[in-house]
């Protein structure tokens, strides 16, 4: 957990079923999700890069300790909670980053969900088999 400190920043991350908290402190770059390093949480290199996006856009990779507790959904969508919850998280310590994060769609909430099932049918939308007989 980062120190109790009068400069940390906080965001709130949401994608598909996924929420993220996340704390972001001046530090050296350390990022932990879930107690745990960013790369033993997230196996994926690429959920690795997907997360450090809006770091890299504002060129903060070093500037920052981000501390992220994220639960619900699956691995890349907590991944693109964590990323989210990190832009809101750079926005409320620096508001002219706005512009940054805005060009490259990370403020942006991705509405998509999974569709509900329905009764009648095997999922969403998928219907039972047709028998002529």
């Amino acid at each position: 957990m980062l120190p109790l400190a009068r400069d940390r920043y906080y965001g709130t991350g949401r994608r598909k079923n996924a929420v993220a908290k996340v704390w972001i402190a001046a530090g050296e770059g350390k990022i932990t999700v879930n107690d745990k390093p960013l790369a033993d949480y997230f196996h994926s290199k690429a959920l690795e890069i997907r997360v450090l996006q809006p770091l890299v856009a504002t060129n903060s990779l070093d500037s920052f300790d981000i501390y992220a507790r994220v639960e619900g959904g699956g691995l890349s969508g907590q991944a693109g909670a964590v990323r989210h919850g990190i832009s809101r998280a750079l926005l409320s310590a620096d508001s002219e980053l706005r512009k940054i994060l805005r060009k490259g769609g990370f403020l942006t909430r991705d509405p998509r969900m999974k569709e509900r099932r329905k009764y009648g049918l095997k999922k969403a939308r998928k219907k039972p088999q047709f028998s002529k007989r």
